[in-house]
């Protein structure tokens, strides 16, 4: 089996791969790798190497590409995994640089180590001026509690800092496991004396750290974000910075990159860094010996880590799978949009003959589904499971014979505030449809804009909800309707609505919602 290196690695990477005798390790470069693409059966590559659908087709037996780094960008998926090629990326290879790095800017900042170093290079002697703080008895509030975010957690503690974190997709017990308390996000900032970023990049999170959760911090309060620069709003931090009310900031991402408006960067009290939280050597040695170890498990035993897309299956198995992986993820996406809380568990149930499969696939699509309402990092059919099983998400799986409707599927996800279930099909033209929620029936089409609304089942609510939407020129495509069991005591039954329209829906539009009073819950879902 050839092995294709076609980027610089580290020596302890191609020499694991050359110590497999089966193995025919060819070490290229960007430039000369296409000569050898004939027989590769595996083609690691780090950003240099565009490995787009012509590569592909030079090689034909290529079954395996390798990313030595997290992006995927210079890679065409699509055509990959077309093809039955398995990529693989290597997540989390740069946690220790990152989390160092944020450590490092943290302690910068309590002893202003940057400006005092460039007055003592000037010739100055200004001890009085750069008199720091200790970072011991303060309290570190980490937003953010993934792997990074806990490597994080683990460095400062030693300090003898006290350690808080928020994430709303992390379980408490996780947590505690780690000795550190969860909070809710407005306590969190009440409390923490530094506060350092490793939220993933979402369209929840983008611009989080806004002028209102400013307000609700500490005054004085110094910011870390090695994590990604769109998660700050920066003319909100400067003019923070400028008022005292953030007492300093140490960045080392930006928006865009490098930074246009440099109006922040110079504050004396703000550290910036070009985007090298994980450029370490011992980083980059550490993602190629990574990528080797995979490809080199791959190869021998088809075990796949860290893929970024689907597994290689035949045309004819994937047409089977298709719709059902489909109905899967769009399950598993509605069930967590209309959800509130940390999941704990998540609960499939497989009704009819297609349970009675092999039901990897579908599982780790519906949890993708799940998943990808909170994370940046993709979960996919691959590496779903891994995601769940790292964020202590409980999983388990129960097959029926029965079905109301011939092959169906029904999704219970837990969290610490509510439990929603909710049951799908594949209809007879291979779309995907909603069977009910919560054991109301409601027969819906499961893609694009939705408004789920809940309501007591009392005259006029979908005369209002129609004439709410029309106002603000929102036109309805499907309007689905169930009804609950009457109540015992004489209360109204209570209602679900899904409506599919033609465009999103913006906020103004709930808040009109919210102010019926039959109206018990309103969100706006995308699928």
């Amino acid at each position: 089996m050839t092995v294709l290196i076609a980027d610089a690695v580290d020596t302890a990477a191609i020499e694991t791969l050359r110590a497999e005798e089966a193995f025919d390790v060819v070490v290229s470069n960007a430039v000369e790798y296409e000569s050898h693409l004939e027989g590769a059966e595996a083609l690691i590559v780090r950003s240099a190497v565009k490995v787009t659908a012509a590569v592909m087709d030079r090689a034909p037996h290529l079954r395996v590409i390798g990313r030595a780094g997290v992006g995927v960008d210079n890679i065409d998926c699509e055509a990959a995994t077309k093809r039955g090629i398995v990529v693989m990326n290597t997540p989390g290879g740069n946690a220790t640089a990152v989390a160092e790095h944020t450590l490092a800017l943290m302690l910068s900042l309590a002893r202003s180590v940057p400006a005092a170093n460039a007055s003592t290079k000037a010739g100055l002697w200004e001890r009085k001026k750069f008199q720091g703080n200790e970072v011991f008895g303060k309290t570190l509030g980490i937003i953010g509690f993934g792997g990074i975010g806990r490597q994080v957690a683990e460095r400062a503690r030693p300090f003898g800092m006290e350690v808080i974190a928020y994430d709303p997709f992390v379980s408490s017990d996780a947590a505690k496991g780690s000795g550190v308390e969860l909070l809710e996000l407005d306590p969190l900032l009440a409390r923490a004396d530094y506060l350092s970023l490793h939220l993933s990049l979402t369209p929840e999170t983008a611009g989080i750290v806004n002028a209102d959760l400013i307000s609700k911090m500490k005054d004085g309060v110094r910011i870390i974000n090695c994590a990604r620069g769109e998660l700050v709003d920066s003319a909100a931090l400067d003019a923070a910075i400028e008022a005292g009310k953030v007492g300093g900031a140490a960045l080392d991402v930006y928006a865009p990159e490098p930074p246009e408006d440099t109006s922040l960067l110079s504050h004396e009290q703000v550290v910036a860094t070009p985007h090298i939280g994980g450029s370490t050597a011992e980083a980059q040695a550490k993602v190629g010996l990574n990528i080797a170890l995979q490809v080199r498990d791959f190869l021998k035993s088809g075990v796949v880590v860290n893929a970024v897309n689907m597994p290689s299956v035949s045309a004819e198995q994937y047409g089977r799978l298709a719709p059902y992986l489909k109905l899967a993820e769009r399950l598993g996406s509605l069930v967590a949009q209309t959800s509130r809380g940390r999941p704990v568990r998540v609960k499939l149930t497989y009704l009819g003959e297609f349970g009675e499969t092999d039901t990897a696939m579908i599982r780790n699509a519906a949890l993708s589904g799940i998943l990808n309402c909170f994370l940046s990092r993709k979960a996919n059919l691959i590496n779903a499971s891994q995601i769940a099983r790292d964020r202590a998400l409980g999983v388990s799986e129960v097959r029926r014979g029965k079905a109301h409707f011939s092959d169906s599927l029904k999704l219970d996800l837990k969290t610490e505030d509510i439990h929603r279930a909710v049951e799908g099909a594949v209809f007879p033209d291979g779309s995907p449809r909603l069977l009910s929620i919560d054991g109301i029936y409601v027969e819906a089409p499961l893609s694009g804009s939705l408004l789920y609304v809940r309501n007591q089942d009392v005259p006029g609510v979908i005369g209002r909800i129609g004439t709410a939407l029309g106002e603000q020129g929102i036109n309805i495509s499907d309007f689905a309707l169930g009804r609950g069991e009457p109540s015992s005591n004489d209360e109204p039954a209570e209602a679900v609505a899904l409506v599919r329209t033609d465009q999103s829906l913006t906020a103004s539009v709930l808040e009109g919602l919210y102010r019926m009073n039959a109206v018990t819950f309103a969100k706006a879902i995308e699928l």
